[in-house]
């Protein structure tokens, strides 16, 4: 995402106040104060009244989030450190959330200025005309929040501003500072403004921003103009020992008032939350299916086979659990299953898909899918451990024994596969539904294919596959 978000009018909760003049503003009581003051005022009423004033973020509450507080409370512009599909963006967007949600602007100004404190020429002429008549409007906190995806080819006129070609051709003089066309971080003026990746912007464009960091002004084609801006920078970037392509000079990264390093999640049930809070399923994915996934992009993660520098993102296990729900989808469109429910072979197509989301360590060619395969069984064999190890399996394997093998695929329904259960079977698979708490003949299926996918990985059973892609349990 680049330039200036758009307003999201979900977010807008109440009707902004009723002051439409400089002059009823005053008369309302209102108080101006910094960015900066309003997320510090706002996130201490939040932590005083028990609200999170961080929803949405999971895995970070010990961790990353008390760093990040005490960086606000101080006033810091921050830089958020971590390898890919960390939550940085996500993280940075929820700051938003803290800013007061409606404020007064010069009602027309190109820098949302506040009334109390016009700062370009124009404004500054306006309010002296107009005094108390001048006219106001509202902005939403929605409307206060800047993103820039930095890339190699931005321009100091993209960031800080550059003279308008335009404007000159009308007839003001180059040193006329209303020639000037500003860029995104003097239009975040009053609200926040994020840099993604920071250390792909070329060095001399990080230059650029040493002034507005510091003096808060801004210096464009060789005359500096004196803008008290009052303005949040935040930034994310990876760590530099990857980042191969830039780094953040030394004078930016000190004008940085916090450095944060963020992280995967580190428990498990964090991990298995955030895919079930991010991924769009199109089909009903019982919670071991998630779970599976979950444990397989962590043993991913700590595999010395893969990229470590790189990190394996959350997207890659969101991805995972949305391939799982389509080829559901899939089966129950192929089928006419009015309910689409995911099972374990429906596990076989995520490999192919996320095999291309993942660095493996130069030496590793020819072995990936192995790799991936492996720790996939791995994966489901830890969670059958997790949920089936109390749960007499041996009736199960007794029955296999002594019938025909039982077949399932993308091409046999969730009622198929129960109905063609041996004989003596039922008590079993009851037990089996009961640990997840489940009814629905889809889910029962699902878990029922676990079992048989956990008694293969434990070689009290046997598995093949024939010509028509068919999984044959016997």
């Amino acid at each position: 995402m680049e330039g200036v978000s758009t307003p999201h009018t979900a977010n807008i909760t109440t009707a902004h106040p009723s002051p439409r003049t400089l002059g009823e503003l005053r008369a309302s009581g209102h108080v101006q104060r910094s960015v900066k003051d309003e997320i510090r005022n706002n996130l201490l009423t939040k932590l005083r009244s028990g609200d999170d004033p961080w929803p949405g973020i999971l895995g970070f509450e010990a961790t990353v989030i008390p760093q990040l507080e005490r960086a606000l409370l101080a006033g810091h512009d921050v830089v958020m450190l971590g390898e890919r599909g960390q939550g940085k963006t996500r993280l940075l967007r929820t700051i938003s959330g803290l800013l007061d949600e409606w404020t007064p602007v010069i009602d027309g100004s190109e820098l949302a200025e506040h009334p109390f404190e016009p700062i370009t020429p124009a404004s500054i002429r306006k309010a002296a005309n107009l005094q108390d008549d001048l006219p106001i409007s509202w902005l939403h906190r929605s409307e206060r929040y800047s993103e820039k995806l930095a890339t190699p080819d931005t321009s100091v006129g993209d960031l800080v501003g550059d003279v308008d070609p335009m404007k000159v051709a009308e007839g003001r003089s180059l040193g006329d500072p209303e020639t000037i066309h500003f860029g995104l971080i003097p239009r975040a003026h009053r609200g926040i403004v994020a840099i993604n990746e920071l250390p792909d912007l070329a060095e001399r464009i990080q230059v650029a921003m040493l002034n507005v960091m510091e003096e808060r002004d801004i210096q464009v084609r060789g005359y500096s103009l004196r803008l008290p801006l009052d303005v949040v920078l935040m930034a994310s970037a990876n760590p530099e020992d990857y980042t191969n392509r830039g780094r953040i000079i030394t004078p930016l990264k000190d004008r940085f008032g916090a450095e944060i390093r963020t992280h995967y999640p580190i428990e498990l049930d964090d991990e298995i939350a955030v895919i079930e809070q991010e991924a769009d399923l199109m089909a009903t994915v019982p919670t071991f299916l998630i779970e599976i996934i979950a444990r397989f992009t962590r043993h991913v993660r700590d595999h010395p086979a893969i990229d470590q520098r790189s990190g394996v993102s959350a997207r890659f296990a969101i991805a995972g659990a949305e391939t799982v729900a389509a080829a559901a989808l899939h089966r129950s469109a192929v089928l006419g299953e009015e309910f689409p429910v995911a099972r374990i072979v429906d596990l076989s197509s995520v490999i192919e898909v996320l095999r291309g989301k993942v660095e493996f360590e130069s030496g590793e060619e020819g072995r990936e899918l192995e790799i991936l395969e492996h720790l996939l069984r791995k994966s489901t064999a830890d969670t059958v451990r997790a949920h089936l190890g109390g749960v007499d399996l041996a009736t199960l394997v007794t029955a296999l024994e002594a019938s025909e093998p039982i077949v399932t695929g993308d091409r046999v329904s969730a009622s198929q596969l129960l109905s063609s259960m041996p004989e003596g079977t039922e008590p079993v698979v009851n037990k089996i539904a009961e640990r997840f708490d489940i009814t629905d003949d889809g889910e029962r299926a699902s878990a029922l294919e676990l079992a048989l996918e956990g008694l293969f990985l434990a070689r009290r059973i046997g598995k093949e596959a024939d010509e028509e892609g068919q999984t044959i349990y016997g």
